[in-house]
This record gives structure tokens, C-alpha cells and sequence, in this order.
């Protein structure tokens, strides 16, 4: 039990207390209050808005009430001062007795601190990339599979049950243009003369190679052919190809799927017509005219008949077309029956992770699994802006090679997985992120990468020092859990304590959230805390970590290193990042 969780059931009891003494016929409401730590560290180690929320609904004074709490509190062994502030907070500060007893129990632990069965073995699929096989991945690309992936593992160490699916979009006009765009490739490799490439199509230079291969095994049986000949298998050799170069980058980076979904599949196998006929049956689709978009000239605007999903029943702010004017269906219609396919496999919960640029999709997309699934299943849609690629903050481009973008490759081969998984999380999924190269890449505390990592190998460091000093010292998980920690007093040493302390709840909220950079966050905290001690030990000698005469308040203040260790390694792990125990 986290010290939140620990908090909160006590103040539970006291609130149930409360009520039985009153003879109140209703229970109260809990679920919105809130245990959390201040805003302002000065206010204490936790605060809660109990008093406040209960008093609207007892029509009672909310700083009465947050007294009568504050009173009850106060007499929790683990509670040092409970105080009432504001307009009805409840603050409290806890003893350093427990912040003690909370590192022992991380020693404990081990590598399994912080986990929880909090999602009780429930099935929740999560989907991410998901990028067109027209191309390899771009750096935007990248942000979305490290988030996706972030989330994933987050939310397995809360002990949900994962499954990580890539949604494969082998069907419709960009892959005819991808297989058009092979074709003039294979056109060039049979020594055909193609100077400039037709507008639509994609100028990369990566679609040499399956042109190339086309020719070696086809010869110039297609040179000639008229295009319905040929379009299927031109497209079918870009996908594999261009799926091959994906898989390729995604592995460099760390990430896996369980499950590659074809697009194509769904039309092919009827899932697309089987899952409208069933939304019709309903009277969720219908024959109608939309209203002309706003901001379009009334003249400009030529209403048509069209097929259309019933998107405000369910929240949308329009009812959404599902047949294009040559009768193909739309994006939203595959997806409509892909979606139903997750959830006839087993699926209630559903994570997809987008780009910025399918943010208008989302409402619609939220609305269609709520009827597909007559409300038994929900869709949380995580955004990714877009990611900026700078080098000393000007702007930069890399090789021409994937047309006119960054590639995730590129990135990668400069600066490694590690760098790029956590950057990627060093802001919110939903703002603009800058990646600069020269940031990113020098050894200083404005690297955040560097200042965690640095962090890690100084606590390897110190372990590996301490044996050479005090050859005879036990350095196991026994001897420093068990080790003198109420040697632990400074104010600096019970601040890092309690800040490793809160790990369980960071990284239960951030799965919860689906808010991976909130874990950056919380280990650069972690790392600064640490770094401050050991630069108070550089200039006050009795305040270093080891001191070769006192070999038990060393091993105390090793067993705090080893919590430092083990909290940042756990959070690299879960980022997808490895721990370094030296800085070369």
C-alpha cells in the first residue's frame, strides 16, 4: 500500500466514524476526495480536500469539519502535525519514523516496488504507430510508439492484461499511389527513363530497392501491361517491403506488437459490411444531407445524398459520412468494423495512440465504439503533436532519402534508442516537442537524460567504493533494509527518503492518466534530490555517504543509494531505457 493509499484509509475510517456518530442515513460520498501531496512542499507531505467535499454535502462549515479531521489525524501513530489551512485543507506531515520505515519496505521490494494488481488481470488493448506501409517511420512516428509503449508497460506493471496491436492501413488510394509509385521505380530499374515522378506519388528514395527487386524477378513482363494487371502485386510488394522497414525501426527502438491488424483484411473477410448492416438494423445509419461545413461559402457547397453514422447520438458534434461519392467506403467505415473486431475479441477498454493530425477524428471515433458496442466498451484516444528536430535550436534536415521528413531511423543511428525513448516523454503527449540534437547529446544537467543516468551510475559508483573502503562491510538487501536507518536525520536525507517514497503513486496515477511523461518527471525529481546530497558531502565531510570510521551510519546512508538505485532503474525500465552503472 502506497503512503496515499495508506492516508486515505485512515481518513476513511475516520470519515465513516464521523458519520455513524451522527446517525447520518446516508452515506457519504468519497470518491472525490483527494490525497495528494501540496502543490507547495512548505504546506506538508499530503493534503486532502475531505473536509471540503463533505461539508457541501452535509451543509455543514468546511473548516469545522476539516478541524474535527485534523483532530482525529492528528492521533495516527505515522502523523507528526495535522493543521487546517485555507478553506478547509487538512495538511499533514508524517513522522520520519515512517519515511524510514517505507524505505526499509523498498529495499524489500526490490525491482517489484511500485507494482500493483490494481487492474486485476482485465483486458486492455492498447494500439500505436499504426503508420500507412507507404514509407519508413518518421520521428513523429517514433513519439507515438514510445508513448504507446510507455503506456503499455505502465499499465501491465498495474496488472492489467496488454495486448500492444499495430493497425496496418494496406488498403485504399495511398497504397494505390504507393503501388503506382513502385512501378516507376521498377520502370527506372529496367532502364526506363523517369525524370520527374507524377504529383501524388511518393519520392523517396527507399522504394529503389523493391523496384529494383521487382525488376530482377519479373523482368519486363509488366512494362507494358495495363495497371489492373499489375496494381495488386506492386502494392502488395511496397506493403511487405515498407512493413519490413517499420519492423526493422521499431525493433531498434525497442518497441513490440503482439498483434499486426490488416486493414485490408476487414474489407476482404465482409467485416466492414457485416458491421454496418448491424448498425443499420439499429437505425444508426441512414440516407441524408449534411449541413454545408462552417466557414465554406454557401456557394461553393453542393449537398448530396450520402450514407451517414448516427455520430450525435453517442457525443459527436455531426453525424459522419460512411460512403465515399465513387460508393468506396470511408476511413471511418474500416475502422468502425476494425474497432468492433477489438471489442468481439475480448476488449472493453481500448487505448489508440494518434497523431496530431487525426485529432478531429477522435470524436467520432469515441462515439462509434460506444454504439458498436451498445456501451459496453470505451475508446481513449491519446494525441501526439507534432516533434521539432533542431540541432543548437536551428531547425535541421536530415537526408533526402525519405522525401521531405525526418526518418526515425536517422535519429536513431545519431543518438541511440535510449536517448530518443526518453525524450520523447519529456513533455506531454498532447504539446510540441523539440529534439535537439546538441541538447540531447552533451553531458550536463540540462540533458535530462544525462542528469538521471548520471544520478544512477554516481549510486553504482558509491556501492562499488564502499566495498574497497570497508572490505568487510555486507552489502545485501538484508543488511541495508535492516541497517541503522534512524542514522537517516538530515533534512535532505528524509526529503529523498519521502520522495522515493511516492513512487508507488507516480507511476499508479501515470497509468491511470496515460500520462508517461509524468515519470521523466518524477525521476528527474529523484535524480536532483540525490545529486544535492552528494554535492553537500563535497564541501562537509561529515555529510558524505561513506565515512570510513562510521561504518553503520554508511551503511545507512548506502541503504537510501540503494533505494535511489533501485526507483531510477525501475523507472528506466519501464521507459524502455537501460540503467548505465558507468559514464564513460
Amino acid at each position: 500500500m502506497n503512503v496515499f493509499q495508506h492516508i486515505r484509509t485512515h481518513l476513511f475510517e475516520q470519515i465513516e466514524i464521523l458519520s455513524n456518530e451522527g446517525n447520518g442515513k446516508k452515506k457519504p460520498d468519497l470518491s472525490s476526495i483527494r490525497v495528494e501531496a501540496p502543490r507547495n512542499s512548505s504546506h506538508g507531505d499530503l493534503t486532502t480536500n475531505a473536509a471540503m467535499i463533505l461539508a457541501k454535502q452535509t451543509n455543514t462549515n468546511p473548516v469545522d469539519l476539516a478541524r474535527v479531521l485534523s483532530e482525529r489525524l492528528a492521533l495516527l501513530d505515522d502523523v507528526a502535525l495535522s493543521e487546517v489551512a485555507g478553506p478547509g485543507f487538512v495538511n499533514l506531515r508524517l513522522t520520519s519514523e515512517y519515511w524510514r520505515s517505507q524505505l526499509s519496505t523498498l529495499l524489500l521490494a526490490g525491482s517489484s516496488y511500485g507494482e500493483s494488481t490494481l487492474g486485476e488481470g482485465l483486458s486492455i488493448n492498447v494500439e500505436y504507430v499504426s503508420a500507412n506501409p507507404t514509407g519508413p517511420l518518421h520521428i513523429g512516428h517514433g513519439r507515438g510508439a514510445v508513448v504507446g509503449d510507455v503506456i503499455a508497460n505502465m499499465l501491465e506493471k498495474m496488472g492489467y492484461r496488454v495486448t500492444r496491436e499495430y493497425y496496418i492501413n494496406d488498403s485504399g488510394v495511398q497504397i494505390e499511389a504507393l503501388a503506382r509509385s513502385v512501378f516507376v521505380r521498377y520502370q527506372q530499374a529496367m532502364g526506363i527513363e523517369v525524370s520527374v515522378l507524377p504529383d501524388g506519388f511518393y519520392p523517396g528514395e527507399y522504394l529503389v530497392p523493391v523496384g529494383q527487386q521487382l525488376a530482377n524477378s519479373e523482368g519486363d513482363r509488366w512494362l507494358l501491361a495495363p495497371d489492373v494487371d499489375w496494381l495488386d502485386q506492386f502494392a502488395a510488394a511496397g506493403c511487405k517491403a515498407m512493413m519490413t522497414l517499420i519492423k526493422n525501426d521499431l525493433n531498434d527502438l525497442g518497441i513490440r506488437h503482439n498483434i499486426f491488424f490488416s486493414e485490408k483484411d476487414v474489407h476482404q473477410n465482409g467485416k466492414t459490411e457485416e458491421t454496418l448492416s448491424d448498425l443499420r438494423l439499429r437505425g444508426l445509419i441512414y440516407e441524408g444531407v449534411l449541413d454545408p461545413p462552417k466557414g465554406i461559402k454557401l456557394e461553393d457547397w453542393e449537398p448530396r445524398p450520402q450514407t451517414l453514422f448516427r455520430a450525435t447520438k453517442f457525443g459527436d458534434d455531426l453525424d459522419r459520412p460512411l460512403k465515399k461519392s465513387n460508393g468506396d467506403w470511408t476511413y471511418f467505415a474500416a475502422d468502425i468494423a476494425y474497432h468492433r473486431d477489438k471489442f468481439e475479441r475480448g476488449f472493453s477498454k481500448m487505448i489508440d495512440v494518434w497523431g496530431a493530425d487525426h485529432g478531429g477524428y477522435v470524436k467520432r471515433m469515441v462515439a462509434a465504439v460506444d454504439a458498436i458496442s451498445n456501451g459496453q466498451a470505451n475508446l481513449d484516444v491519446r494525441i501526439c503533436q507534432l516533434v521539432n528536430v533542431l540541432k543548437g535550436g536551428v531547425a535541421v534536415k536530415m537526408s533526402k532519402r525519405a522525401g521531405d521528413f525526418v526518418t526515425l531511423r536517422e535519429v536513431i543511428d545519431q543518438v541511440g534508442k535510449d536517448v530518443v525513448r526518453y525524450i520523447m516523454l519529456t513533455r506531454r503527449n498532447d504539446a510540441p516537442l523539440d529534439f535537439d540534437f546538441a541538447a540531447v547529446t552533451e553531458q550536463s544537467r540540462d540533458n535530462p537524460v544525462f542528469y538521471v543516468q548520471y544520478a544512477h551510475a554516481r549510486g553504482c559508483s558509491l556501492l562499488r567504493r564502499a566495498i574497497q573502503v570497508m572490505p568487510n562491510m555486507t552489502i545485501n538487501t538484508h543488511a541495508l533494509s535492516s541497517s541503522e536507518l534512524d542514522r537517516l536525520i538530515e533534512p535532505e536525507e528524509i526529503e529523498l527518503m519521502k520522495i522515493l517514497s511516492f513512487w508507488p503513486n507516480v507511476l499508479e496515477s501515470a497509468a491511470l492518466a496515460k500520462e508517461p511523461h509524468r515519470l521523466t518527471y518524477y525521476l528527474h525529481e529523484v535524480a536532483s534530490a540525490f545529486h544535492g546530497i552528494w554535492s553537500r558531502g563535497d564541501k562537509h565531510a561529515s555529510l558524505r555517504f561513506i565515512i570510513a570510521n562510521e561504518p553503520e551510519l554508511s551503511l545507512a546512508r548506502l541503504a537510501l543509494v540503494k533505494g535511489v538505485l533501485t526507483v531510477i532503474s525501475g523507472g528506466l525500465s519501464i521507459i524502455g531505457v537501460q540503467p548505465v552503472e558507468e559514464l564513460k
